[in-house]
């Protein structure tokens, strides 16, 4: 099951890791939360109080990348787009 990308408790890791073009917009906004240590277990909530910023625009911008650059993840398998793998 894919997670709430607005869940208040959503790790970061588990984040970049479901959405991987959110990562696009962390570094837009500066934030050191890509690779940094504490992201399984930090929140976006947690990412907007530490740099200041606007939790609603942040959040926006986190769906925008989202709906404008990812295959759904139900269509990821190993890396792969689904009608790139290999038959079993």
């Amino acid at each position: 099951m894919t997670p709430d990308i607005d869940a208040p408790d959503l790790p970061l890791a588990v984040l970049f890791q479901t959405w991987p073009e959110t990562i696009r917009v962390f570094r837009a906004y500066r934030t050191g939360c890509v690779g940094c240590p504490i992201a399984p277990f930090h929140t976006v909530l947690d990412t907007c109080a530490e740099y200041r910023l606007d939790v609603v625009a942040f959040r926006a911008a986190l769906r925008a990348a989202v709906a404008t650059d990812c295959l759904p993840p139900s269509a990821v398998t190993e890396g792969r787009p689904a009608g790139d793998r290999p038959s079993s």
